[in-house]
């Protein structure tokens, strides 16, 4: 390979950067950050939806990984629209204003459609690669266990009236 050809590839690329790319902090600071969130991202979220963003997040604990596509899909699925943002800030926007147990049953039954989808994907790996089964068989344990989270979840969770006053006793 001809090292001139390197060095044209080379002077692209440090081009595209000096245009494209934010490199000096100072310039950075200025620039615009698309998940800084807004107001609404500081607005509360109900009790349960931090314990489960903490969980349904993080693959270590919940077996699979959801990304910011799949979260989005499961807005679109129960006809809601929420920004494409950091995945925590878009599970809080899609629970954000849960005031019925069927929208948490609506959203959980989206959520399971995915699970089962990378729960199959992790059950065909095991079958074509028999020396990481247990592996995939640990993931697929916990994909289940996430489920059943939102079962007890959903189970616990109580209706809210829009029309209830919260100082009333």
């Amino acid at each position: 390979m001809n090292t001139n050809d390197f060095s044209d590839l080379r002077a692209e690329f440090d081009k595209f950067v000096k245009e494209s790319c934010v490199t000096d902090l100072a310039k950075g600071a200025e620039a615009e950050d698309r998940d800084a969130g807004d107001k609404v991202d500081d607005e509360p979220v109900p009790q349960f939806v931090d314990a489960l963003t903490s969980k349904l997040l993080a693959p270590a604990v919940s077996g699979v990984y959801l990304s910011r596509l799949d979260i989005k899909r499961v807005s679109e699925a129960i006809d809601e629209s929420i920004p494409i943002k950091e995945r925590i800030k878009m599970v809080r926007a899609l629970f954000r204003h849960t005031t019925k147990q069927q929208y948490l049953k609506d959203a959980f039954n989206e959520i399971d459609k995915h699970i089962n989808g990378r729960i199959l994907i992790y059950t065909e790996l095991s079958e074509a690669f028999p020396a990481s089964k247990s592996i995939f068989d640990e993931h697929t344990n916990k994909a289940k266990k996430t489920m059943r989270m939102f079962n007890q979840i959903t189970e616990d969770f109580e209706e809210i009236e829009p029309t209830d006053d919260p100082m009333f006793v």
